[in-house]
């Protein structure tokens, strides 16, 4: 790669704050695909940071919730045997008091991703957090495997105007039907505030972050690793040099893995491999990324 310090800042700048890659490369220069792989290359690195530092967290509360996007093609267009094309949903713990993103993981919305990343987020906090979610019927059994039947565990189910199904999931995705009763159901134990207004916020950051989950555009990724790529991104910059409005410091601030803001830079530097990454590394992180393993 070829381009200098100063540049990749630039590039992994424009794309933090939601910028298409075309336009980046209309504003720096930069090819396209040099900025691809630059995007790629830095986000594959920013997944590990985050298994590095997210981990042996005290966590109070969690917010759980999922945001819908698609790879390649829209659902209803793809072949049997595409299981890294249409529906990709970015499951999202959030920790409600350092709106700090603990886990996350890129898959279909299937009951395997939802255990596997129940005990991805078990394995990065102590003790046993309170957890909301919402009424997708996989977190029951998936909470009860990862944390114990004695987890405080709510549900909060959310009843809209719409009834015909197909309503309901477009609604879902783009423009969400008004909301005519709220519900909230103790599963386990004896949790004091079931609610995910936290985490459904967070979606709209994530949105607004990454040009690659705008509603109602041509922006959309074409290759499920790359998708994962940009997630990772998004979730390292946004918990180590975004500084969150309500708390005026950054989530890894909040938490006491920093104790400062840092720059694009930093975390280019700390996202960056030492060595090139072999075709295993990168099938393995694809695997992992699209919940097929």
């Amino acid at each position: 790669m070829n381009l200098s310090r100063d540049q990749q800042i630039l590039v992994l700048s424009a794309l933090t704050e939601g910028m298409s890659i075309r336009s980046v490369e209309r504003l720096t220069g930069v090819h396209r695909d040099t900025i691809m792989r630059l995007g790629a290359r830095v986000g594959m690195g920013c997944a590990a940071l985050h298994d590095q530092t997210m981990h042996s967290l005290r966590i109070g509360k969690l917010e759980l919730d999922e945001t819908w996007s698609y790879v390649g093609k829209k659902q209803k267009r793809i072949q049997p045997g595409e299981f890294d094309k249409g529906d990709q949903y970015v499951f999202v713990a959030l920790a409600a008091t350092t709106k700090a993103i603990v886990s996350y993981r890129v898959g279909k919305r299937d009951s395997a991703n939802t255990q596997a990343f129940l005990h991805d987020l078990r394995e990065r906090v102590l003790g046993k957090p309170e957890i909301s979610t919402d009424g997708f019927p996989a977190y029951r059994e998936a909470v009860e495997n990862a944390f114990g039947a004695s987890c405080a565990y709510g549900q909060i189910v959310k009843t809209y105007s719409v009834t015909n199904l197909a309503t309901v999931e477009a609604s879902r995705r783009y423009s969400p039907a008004p909301v005519v009763a709220v519900e909230r159901r103790v599963v386990n134990g004896m949790p004091g505030q079931i609610s995910t207004s936290y985490v459904e916020r967070s979606n709209l950051s994530l949105r607004m972050g990454s040009r690659r989950f705008t509603r109602l555009t041509n922006a959309f990724s074409k290759s499920l690793t790359n998708h994962a790529a940009a997630v990772a991104l998004y979730v390292a910059h946004y918990n180590f040099c975004r500084v969150h409005e309500s708390l005026r410091i950054t989530p890894a601030m909040a938490l006491g893995l920093t104790d400062h803001i840092w720059s694009v830079g930093e975390l280019m530097d700390a996202a960056l491999p030492k060595a090139p990454i072999d075709r295993r590394r990168k099938r393995r992180f694809r695997v992992i990324a699209g919940g097929k393993a």
